[in-house]
């Protein structure tokens, strides 16, 4: 799901908003999966979602323009290096010994391409630490996030029911991240050994579960004294070995994710059974509340209790938690100049 050419974008549901306040012109971007295949809905509605069922095929007529005005795109052929010279970007060196020169290189890889920070390091490319989240991703059954949400009103002619959660536990926020109505939980790892997961819902919304990702506040002086060896790139580490934790725990098959019921889990629990997912690879009962780092643990348990003085009746075993959401922000940020929106050492070179 990560991988292609449109990345991650290619297979996720299409979710076109964002919570910052730095939107820019947005609506020509609507306007733009829209003139490639999107439903005219994008155009008006508040929070525009073209759905997983849909979006591949806006990917491949993107693509197609691209190609029909000169563009070019080459499949498997990943960066290796970028070429500077007198603080100047010349271009890149593929995985295949290709050299493409240019004037301008736009870096838009994505904020799991971990090799590209790796490389930026190692090259003494200026990169910056920043806050991340980790957590969960909390699956309901539709219909009952629909009861709450329309105060057991819900008919055939309402649409699923979303929400929006946020608290304060312990100087350090908790809240839900990528909610999708009628949805399904799906595997994201990009490595080996690796369990994350993500959430993504179909142009219908017709999926009888509702997920979202509940995460956790991470700042960099968060992290445990052990990561300050790594740098900048020690919240990347500490993601990775969350990930890796996951995996661990996973009872040896393949991507089968670690799982506790919510309630169990708020409680220090462990879960006996599970109830049926969307997750096609499976679940296994695990003690998230024993395994995850205890900064993040103790703080999902407290935010659940919170969301459910808000959502009464969200707290509950018919839920199911599953490990781990953590991809929803990078622990690393490549800076920009700000008047110039190149990196401010490298010209020529543009984060994205």
């Amino acid at each position: 799901y990560c991988f292609g050419v449109g990345g991650a974008g290619t297979f996720s549901d299409g979710k076109l908003f964002t919570r910052s306040k730095k939107r820019g012109n947005n609506q020509r971007i609507v306007e733009i999966f829209h003139a490639h295949g999107a439903q005219d809905e994008i155009l008006y509605e508040a929070h525009p979602h073209i759905g997983t069922d849909r979006l591949p095929l806006v990917i491949k007529n993107i693509c197609n323009t691209i190609t029909g005005n000169g563009g070019e795109i080459h499949y498997s052929t990943r960066v290796e290096d970028i070429i500077v010279a007198n603080g100047t970007v010349r271009g890149v060196i593929c995985s295949n010994g290709t050299e493409y020169l240019a004037d301008n290189v736009v870096l838009a890889t994505g904020h799991s391409a971990r090799d590209i920070y790796h490389l930026l390091e190692r090259k003494g490319i200026a990169l910056e630490a920043k806050g991340f989240a980790i957590g969960v991703r909390a699956e309901h059954p539709q219909r009952l996030i629909d009861k709450i949400q329309y105060h057991g009103q819900a008919t055939e002619y309402l649409p699923a029911a979303s929400y929006s959660l946020v608290s304060q536990v312990d100087g350090r926020g908790v809240y839900s991240f990528c909610m999708c109505p009628g949805g399904f939980i799906v595997p994201s790892a990009t490595e080996r050994e690796q369990i994350v997961v993500n959430g993504m819902s179909s142009s219908q919304r017709n999926s009888p579960y509702a997920n979202s990702g509940i995460v956790v506040e991470m700042h960099p002086e968060d992290l445990p004294e052990e990561y300050k060896k790594y740098g900048v790139l020690s919240g990347l580490r500490f993601q990775q070995d969350v990930e890796h934790l996951a995996y661990v725990n996973n009872g040896g098959g393949l991507q089968t994710a670690p799982a506790q019921r919510l309630a169990d889990f708020v409680k220090s629990k462990v879960s006996f059974d599970l109830p049926d997912s969307s997750y096609v690879p499976g679940l296994i009962s695990s003690p998230l509340h024993f395994w995850l780092p205890e900064m993040i643990g103790k703080r999902l348990q407290q935010g659940f209790r919170e969301f459910d003085k808000r959502m009464h009746g969200y707290l509950t075993n018919e839920a199911v938690i599953v490990g781990v959401e953590s991809r929803s922000s990078s622990p690393v940020r490549i800076p920009r100049d700000t008047e110039s929106l190149s990196h401010p050492e490298i010209a020529g070179l543009y984060p994205a």
